[in-house]
């Protein structure tokens, strides 16, 4: 069987639509759609129900899903294996959101190499969507998050939860503040922010990461929700204040990751996050501007 077949079957999988499958890949919807017509074909099964609402997967595609990533995951591993430097015995590719490499999964990676210097290590900054496709796909053996999506096969387990505070650069800064940055932290915070604040007016600036609010807040001032642990230097050091009676927030962090798999590399790879996570509860606390 091509794998590319396998390819195009996990990204409708993971994208719920052929038209989405199709960009994700890069190629035409009727490409996609004569790939998994092939597909079906080989396998004498009907692999997805098609409607208004999307693709989704028939019983005999549930049970195919197993079958395409271990298809997928074994061509990777086998590019990985060749490819190893001289002297590593395995590979393990991670990918986070750039606000979780910030000082927590840095540390990991350095944790990694003290504990399992014989792991290559491949390191990725994403957001969920793209996450989600590559652990699907086989192409990510471990995913840190803040909104992960339940897809079959994979194991979806909480890991700590990120306390976001108001910060601002000038510590006079007026709360509601023109200058205030949104950042996009998921629907867990838009909630929490949305109930705190029912008056405020829509901001005028947005951003989709907590690092493009800092680098802001540093060349043009403002304010903006972004975690403690990432702030906490800046607010010790009098570079950045908390916002005077303006509440916390709290969103949790989760780890992705196949389902069955936790073997060799991703096993010492969780081993160590979960022990990084639970040191960062011990020290999550408020700190003072």
């Amino acid at each position: 069987m091509d794998t590319e077949f396998a390819r195009t079957f996990l990204a409708v999988a993971a994208a719920g639509n052929f038209v989405a499958a199709a960009q994700r890949l890069h190629v035409t919807q009727s490409t996609v759609s004569a790939r998994i017509q092939t597909l079906e074909t080989q396998l004498g099964a009907r692999l997805f129900r098609r409607g208004r609402g999307g693709a989704e997967l028939t019983a005999a595609g549930q049970r195919f899903l197993r079958h395409a990533k271990t298809l997928v995951r074994t061509l990777e591993q086998a590019r990985h294996d060749v490819g190893l430097p001289g002297g590593y015995a395995g590979t393990l590719t991670l990918g986070g959101r750039i606000a979780l490499w910030d000082d927590f999964l840095a540390r990991w990676a350095a944790w990694m190499r003290e504990a399992a210097p014989e792991v290559a290590l491949r390191l990725e900054i994403g957001f969920e969507e793209g996450m989600m496709q590559a652990l699907v796909q086989g192409t990510l053996d471990l995913g840190v998050m803040y909104t992960p999506q339940r897809r079959p096969g994979l194991v979806v387990e909480a890991l700590f939860d990120e306390t976001l505070v108001l910060v601002g650069a000038d510590p006079a800064c007026p709360w509601p503040d023109p200058d205030y940055i949104h950042v996009d932290w998921g629907p867990e915070f838009y909630a929490q922010f949305s109930a705190a604040f029912p008056e405020l007016p829509p901001p005028a600036q947005h951003a989709n990461i907590g690092w493009l609010a800092y680098q802001w807040m540093q060349a043009r001032g403002g304010s903006a929700y972004l975690p403690l642990r990432m702030v906490r230097s800046a607010l010790a050091e009098g570079r950045l204040h908390r916002l005077p009676e303006a509440p916390s927030f709290a969103v949790s962090v989760y780890l992705v990751y196949p389902q069955g798999q936790a073997e060799g590399p991703l096993v010492r790879a969780l081993e160590g996050l979960r022990a990084l996570a639970s040191a960062e509860g011990d020290t999550g606390g408020e700190v003072q501007a």
